[in-house]
């Protein structure tokens, strides 16, 4: 008995430090995100007028609101369906393929995470300069060189696709890593028996590899979205701006916009508020389709 308290005082005091640091910079600061939705404030005065449900109403009659929305969305699905895909296949073919300075490759995809937002922004930035950028030099070689420069910044039909290159190409090295991890757990004997059976790689990969790792895929998948949320802001910041003409405002940037730069801060709260509802929304429907039996080997 006396173990048992003594273990159930370690166990306390380990716990208490997190869920009191979790309190306090987490379920605080968002309980209060809805709170300060409720109210008209300019974010610096002391007086804060409560209007209740207002910021909510005008936030769904707003079009710019709407116009940040389908960005976010694109850039999730977009980014999320092209990131997972690379990982994916490259994971596949640096665990199972002998390839000649594996460890090299792996170094080399996995750099673009630890480098900063504002870096990744500086790089394609460069590659995108539509006078002296390398993605239109390469273009102009099989467009010729008379050919109006491409404005990947400029042009708001093009301009989110671009930000996604940079989000995708800062994103893949990190899953790739992750996935190789778990690919690594999977016996040989699997695929040799596959083999045997007259399985090619691409069945192997697709019956074999995808659901024995596919809890770890789900994992990830989750955390992704969310990461995408929050990144999308940092590349728009550093690269667009939001433009041209808030064809790249996203959620996080339209809300920051709101609260700090027009000084509506209760009305930036509000879009706070629809941000992290969204957010646990598409988790839990992300979870619900992709929840299936976990396979055993």
């Amino acid at each position: 008995m006396d173990k048992q308290k003594g273990r159930g005082r370690f166990v306390f005091f380990c716990v208490t430090p997190a869920v009191v640091l979790f309190v306090i910079f987490m379920i605080i600061p968002t309980l209060n995100i809805f709170r300060m939705s409720l109210y008209k404030w300019g974010g610096y005065s002391k007086t804060k007028k409560f209007v209740g449900f207002d910021n909510f109403i005008k936030l769904f009659q707003d079009p710019k609101f709407f116009q940040s929305f389908q960005n976010t969305l694109l850039l999730i699905v977009l980014v999320t369906v092209v990131t997972f895909a690379f990982s994916l296949v490259f994971a596949a073919i640096l665990s199972r393929e002998k390839i000649r300075g594996q460890n090299f490759f792996r170094v080399v995809f996995y750099i673009p995470n630890i480098l900063s937002v504002v870096v990744i922004s500086a790089i394609f930035s460069a590659i995108y300069d539509p006078n002296n950028g390398m993605l239109n030099s390469l273009l102009s070689l099989f467009r010729g060189g008379d050919a109006k420069p491409i404005l990947w910044l400029g042009d708001q039909k093009i301009v989110i696709f671009s930000l996604a290159g940079a989000m995708v190409w800062q994103a893949i090295g990190y899953y790739m890593v992750m996935y190789m991890a778990s690919m690594a757990s999977i016996p040989e004997s699997l695929y040799e028996c596959a083999s045997l059976e007259g399985a090619s790689r691409i069945h192997q990969f697709f019956h074999i590899t995808i659901p024995l790792i596919w809890t770890n895929i789900r994992t990830t998948l989750t955390f992704f979205i969310i990461s995408s949320i929050n990144l999308s802001f940092l590349f728009v910041k550093a690269m667009t701006g939001g433009g041209p003409d808030g064809s790249t405002e996203v959620f996080l940037s339209y809300m920051y916009k709101q609260a700090y730069t027009n000084s509506s801060y209760g009305y930036g709260m509000a879009i706070g508020a629809v941000v992290f509802i969204f957010s646990f929304a598409l988790s839990a429907i992300v979870n619900a389709v992709t929840k299936r039996e976990p396979l055993e080997f």
